[in-house]
């Protein structure tokens, strides 16, 4: 059905139609991108509907461009993005988009190799798709999908600089041909394959982008902020954003952003501000606001709370375990950091079955690079020992 819709444009004569009404490069006309503007921005801020409805207008008026279904699977890419590992309902139209754009850029392609665009987007198209497949942990099609990314982006280079929407794929790749051997070895054979890259250059062309570009300048901000946040950077994500929060406040991502990078830059006060008014839109089911930004905002409120009310403290904290329990996100550090204040807590209040409850989990879930998951079994085991301790001296 998904895909019945899709195609429904191609027929012969519909193309023929349409084939002599394209502009030179759709991508570069100023009045469409004016016409474009309001509905992006729309998309950005998780206003769909309203969004899409301007997206199949394009469609409707050029059918046979990529752009269209490019932009349509972008907006699925994005219903995607408050939890990519839990929410699976947006992968096939996703995928049916990205595959249309291809179709149709391959068409152009084949039609005209220099054709600028049709590299553009095929580049793009298969970069979102090797993105979601990487997500996925699906590494063959990943990288696949790089490898075809690669070709176009390589061929639209030796054409034309496309400045700056083609710098956004380059700057992705040079930073990411680094990045991956270093944090996945196992997949350091297959990108060797690949040209060498240069994280350096990556993130400064990514920059670039930013500023410049209109069609892939706030993917290369959310680019920024997930690299700064892998690297621990975060007075470089603050500014990012809180001016993506600024723009698009009603995006979970740029919203739950905002609010981790200003707590961990000291501004308790806002801080808290946006921690609760993530835990309000979690509980009117605002789209886009679910477990993980949950989690994030609990979490925030738990620090926060600690020397102020530590009552309110502990219950952020085990809200922040059910938060990420509902997720199955076990792997968490904020999750294995409630575990251990709470049994903490109940420790030095003496409930030790309590503190047990917490203690257990800790021991199976927390990391074993850093000794945690063997602190937390040893203590577990005197914990033991001492409740039975203790109930032997009650039953006497």
């Amino acid at each position: 059905m998904l895909w019945g819709l899709v195609f429904e444009a191609f027929g012969q004569k519909n193309q023929k139609q349409v084939a002599n009404t394209l502009p030179a490069m759709l991508l570069l006309d100023e009045s469409l991108q004016a016409e474009l503007a309001d509905a992006l921005d729309e998309m950005y801020n998780f206003q769909f509907q309203s969004a899409e409805k301007k997206f199949l207008e394009i469609r409707k008026r050029y059918p046979t461009h990529p752009l269209p279904y490019f932009i349509m699977g972008l907006s699925n890419w994005w219903k995607m993005m408050p939890n990519t590992d839990i929410i699976r309902d947006f992968d096939e139209p996703f995928l049916a988009y990205m595959d249309t754009a291809i179709y149709v850029a391959e068409k152009m392609y084949q039609a005209n190799p220099r054709n600028i665009e049709a590299s553009f987007f095929l580049a793009a198209a298969y970069g979102f798709k090797g993105r979601m497949y990487s997500d996925r942990e699906q590494w063959i099609k990943a990288a696949a999908a790089g490898r075809n990314a690669l070709k176009y982006l390589r061929r639209g280079k030796e054409l034309n600089e496309l400045s700056p929407e083609f710098m956004f794929g380059d700057g992705l790749y040079n930073y990411y041909a680094v990045w991956i051997p270093e944090n996945y070895p196992i997949l350091a054979p297959i990108v060797a394959t690949f040209p060498k890259g240069d994280k350096e250059l990556g993130i400064k062309q990514l920059d670039e982008v930013s500023r410049k570009a209109f069609y892939t300048r706030i993917m290369a901000n959310y680019f920024l902020m997930f690299i700064y946040n892998g690297e621990g950077k975060t007075h470089l994500v603050a500014p990012i954003a809180k001016k993506m929060y600024e723009s698009y406040p009603n995006n979970p991502y740029f919203h739950r952003s905002h609010a981790i990078s200003t707590f961990f830059m000291g501004n308790l006060t806002e801080a808290e501000k946006l921690a609760k008014e993530i835990l309000e839109r979690i509980e009117k089911k605002q789209f886009g606001y679910e477990a993980i930004s949950g989690r994030f905002a609990t979490y925030i409120l738990a620090q926060i709370y600690i020397n102020k009310d530590i009552e309110l403290a502990k219950n952020y904290f085990e809200k922040t375990i059910y938060f990420a329990e509902s997720i199955k996100a076990y792997d968490s550090g904020y999750y294995h950091a409630s575990l251990e204040w709470l049994y903490e807590h109940y420790k030095c209040k003496n409930d030790l079955p309590k503190a047990q409850t917490y203690l257990e989990k800790l021991a199976k879930y927390a990391e074993k690079k850093n000794n945690k998951r063997k602190i937390a079994r040893k203590d577990l085991r005197k914990i033991k020992r001492e409740i039975r301790r203790q109930k032997k001296i009650e039953n006497m």
